[in-house]
């Protein structure tokens, strides 16, 4: 029988007696009462080609998740949609491209990337930001570092950070890293996070899951998203 803590998309890929390994690992997992959201990069980049296979856009859009990122999009969608509802305060990362702050002088890694216009680091119209939310714009691959998201957290008091995005391997993992070296708990909204390889995205889920933050699946997080929307209503 399927233990439930690792009951996740890496199931098929990492062998048991690797699983054993990490068993000292498992624990409860939750979301804290005071919970914000940070999507990480929903920006066009990722989209250019469509929802094709990954190798076959890259060849025109290296940078693009192709069917991956857009397998994430309804998930997403209903994640953002249950946050709101419960309250949520909201936080998008995206590149940067303010001609004052240099962006062509700082890289996020150090993939060989052709110039790109502003245009690519708008926000997919799927996930658009609301009135309210706050959009970091960052240099390097995680969205705390050189950023004021630090501050904004602390001014909220906020304890856990759902995050979500792409890539994986890369930024989200970076800021999920980041945001547990900095004391909060962090929950990651596995359907809703992607990448360019398989591999890696459920490679680094498993990594993560059993190190610096709670993986959840979307509808558990859904779920106790709407369970404190109700109590709230009741109070």
């Amino acid at each position: 029988m399927q233990d439930d803590f690792e009951d996740h998309c890496w199931k098929d890929i990492i062998p048991a007696d690797v699983i054993d390994l990490y068993k000292h690992y498992k624990r409860d997992l939750y979301i804290g009462p005071n919970a914000c959201v940070l999507a990480i990069d929903l920006y066009e980049s990722a989209y250019q080609g469509g929802p094709k296979p990954v190798g076959e856009v890259s060849k025109e859009f290296p940078s693009s998740c192709g069917v991956n990122a857009f397998n994430a999009i309804p998930p997403t969608q209903r994640l953002f949609a249950a946050a709101r509802a419960a309250g949520l305060p909201i936080f998008y990362s995206t590149g940067e491209t303010r001609a004052a702050a240099k962006p062509g002088a700082v890289k996020a890694t150090n993939r060989k990337s052709p110039s790109q216009s502003a245009s690519v680091y708008e926000i997919r119209p799927e996930f658009e930001p609301q009135p309210g939310d706050v959009v970091i714009f960052k240099q390097r691959a995680s969205a705390f570092f050189g950023t004021p998201l630090i501050a904004h957290l602390a001014q909220m008091g906020i304890d856990t950070i759902i995050i979500f995005g792409e890539s994986t391997s890369g930024c989200v993992r970076a800021s999920t890293v980041d945001g547990y070296s900095h004391g909060y708990h962090m929950v990651m909204a596995e359907e809703c996070c992607f990448d360019r390889s398989e591999i890696s995205h459920k490679v680094n889920l498993f990594d993560l899951h059993h190190k610096y933050a709670d993986v959840m699946k979307t509808e558990q997080i859904i779920s106790d998203l709407k369970s404190r929307q109700i109590a709230q209503a009741a109070q």
